[in-house]
């Protein structure tokens, strides 16, 4: 019962004082301690976020210290404590201090931590993993969730987001902890002094910005191209800036407004490049210089959007896919002698776009499920076979890797590599639309959407629970017009197909996914969010038209719609 979780945390005699007073605004309010309190805040495979406050199911030094607990005991499990742990935070609420008790609690059980003195982009931390030779990571984020949230994500020896079987590990661990109220912690001083807290700033830095020089494939280039960008109040701008400098891009300009950290994102409803609105500053911008291209990064870097001027001079905000499919088809083509076992790497709700140029340019594909931690696990796994060499990895959602140093997403990487692709197209008298419609008129015109429906709180994750079970259970046959080929099911990893009833096995690990693969390239997908109360639809057409997709992409929407609605 959450009231019994309430009344420990009210009767800890230590109990810290801002979460105490936070504690007693809301003690009449029902509601709210529920919410607070009716479970403990969920580390998963992704690690763990949350809104901030107090409570069980909130972000704040216990439920951090509890996380870090389950850390400290991985790493020791492993016996890596002397390797220690390298730990980055970004720009929101409490950062810096969740960052802190991490390193007290690591401290604690004799574990080095490696702090970032400042802010710093999620991608430097899954570098700095590896340049510091450290047996985990964290980066205390919540990416580009609105500012009441942060989180906890934790990095493998190799700098990835931990893969499915060491994650069970983690949280096994952390569960474990049954009282996050009582976790022994290292005063800040003393293992300062004793060389269990170090600080790092510039080395890392210097590391990484010299390994960001082999993103560049055509160095020679004329870079005379006009960038706009904005770091939306987090951490990119400083690595951005001076990646883009060290390529030779002159013509930059930040977007003031919105280059200092501010926890409250104050300039934008949403941090999130994927939205449209988080354009709009940058956007006025861009038609004051007459920028030839836009970019964004969330707080913690690991995203990046792109916006483009149409032929009438209005900006046009590329989806992940889109950006996604013009770096690999510029990579494909500019890499000198590519190798006969390259390999793109995506996820299963990404675009067949991707698969479609990679096989153009003799590439294999690989699906990996949603997440990056699996492109990471996949790179880590061919880099000690040989089996395969890794060209480029990328989701829908505005993550890309370009180059392996690191091992998660890297929205610095994205940044300098899509500068060069808009250089290279600019001096053929091309801009970025131009030769996206290339593609399209070359492989066809793909066209992909997306819908998130946020279900907050108990009722919303029950509501989420039933609209999965409704289609998992339901026999749809047709969707938007379009027969139903195959259904995929992660959760039992098993892909049925509809005409003969045959099955086969999917070869990945299982997740809360149902996957609906229709006729003639179609499909769409629903997954509910591993870090957010939202069920997510994604959906995927393709046509030898702009305009049978866009009214084939709406079909299939509508369809789903009506009985998502019936539901909800």
């Amino acid at each position: 019962m959450w009231e019994k979780e309430f009344d420990r945390w009210k009767q800890f005699a230590g109990l810290d004082q801002k979460l105490s007073e936070e504690l007693e605004a809301i003690v009449t309010d029902e509601k709210s301690l529920e919410d607070a309190f009716y479970k403990n805040l969920e580390f998963g495979t992704g690690g763990m976020r949350g809104k901030l406050g107090p409570g069980t199911n909130r972000m704040n030094i216990y439920t951090v210290r509890k996380a870090a607990e389950g850390l400290a005991t991985y790493v020791n499990d492993r016996g890596l404590s002397k390797r220690g742990v390298a730990i980055a935070y970004d720009s929101r609420y409490m950062s810096k201090e969740f960052a802190v008790e991490t390193a007290r609690v690591l401290g604690y059980h004799g574990i080095p931590s490696y702090v970032f003195t400042s802010l710093r982009p999620t991608p430097e931390l899954s570098f700095a993993v590896r340049h510091l030779n450290a047996a985990a990571g964290v980066v205390v984020t919540a990416s580009h969730n609105p500012p009441e949230y942060n989180g906890f994500k934790a990095y493998n020896e190799d700098g990835g987001q931990l893969p499915p079987e060491q994650a069970e590990k983690m949280i096994d661990f952390v569960n474990k902890v049954e009282d996050e109220l009582n976790v022994s912690v290292a005063d800040q001083r003393e293992i300062e002094d004793s060389g269990l807290l170090n600080w790092i700033d510039e080395e890392v830095d210097t590391a990484y910005l010299e390994k960001l020089k082999t993103v560049t494939l055509q160095p020679e280039i004329d870079k005379d191209i006009s960038v706009v960008f904005t770091p939306l109040h987090g951490t990119a701008r400083h690595l951005v800036e001076k990646g883009l400098k060290q390529s030779g891009f002159t013509s930059v300009h930040i977007v003031e407004e919105q280059a200092e950290p501010d926890p409250e994102f104050s300039t934008v409803e949403s941090p999130n490049p994927e939205e449209h609105q988080a354009f709009a500053v940058a956007i006025d911008q861009g038609k004051q210089v007459g920028a030839d291209l836009l970019l964004a990064t969330d707080p913690d870097a690991d995203r990046m959007g792109v916006a483009v001027p149409n032929k009438d001079g209005e900006y046009v905000v590329l989806t992940g896919n889109q950006t996604g499919a013009l770096m690999l088809d510029y990579i494909l083509e500019h890499t000198p002698n590519v190798p006969d076992n390259s390999l793109l790497i995506k996820t299963i709700v990404t675009s067949e776009f991707g698969r479609v140029i990679a096989d153009a340019h003799s590439t294999k594909t690989l699906d990996v499920l949603t997440g990056f931690k699996f492109i990471g696990e996949k790179i880590r796994e061919y880099e000690q076979t040989g089996e395969y060499t890794f060209m480029f990895g990328y989701e829908e959602s505005y993550g890309y890797l370009v180059k392996d140093f690191a091992r998660d997403k890297d929205a610095v990487q994205a940044a300098v590599l899509i500068a060069e692709v808009g250089a290279h197209y600019k001096n053929q008298g091309k801009t970025l639309l131009d030769a996206l419609d290339e593609l399209y008129e070359k492989h066809g015109f793909f066209l992909e959407g997306l819908k998130s429906v946020t279900l907050e709180g108990k009722s919303g994750a029950d509501t989420i629970k039933k609209i999965m079970d409704d289609f998992r259970e339901a026999d749809i046959t047709e969707v938007g017009g379009k027969k139903v080929v195959a259904i995929e099911d992660y959760a039992t990893t098993v892909r049925h197909y509809v005409e003969d009833g045959t099955t086969e096995e999917i070869d990945l690990p299982t997740s809360n996914v149902l996957k609906f693969i229709l006729e003639d390239d179609c499909w769409f997908c629903l997954r509910p969010s591993g870090t957010e109360p939202k069920i997510k639809f994604y959906f995927g057409v393709k046509t030898d038209s702009k305009q049978k997709s866009e009214d084939l992409l709406e079909s299939l929407k509508a369809t789903v719609n009506e009985r998502l609605h019936a539901l909800i």
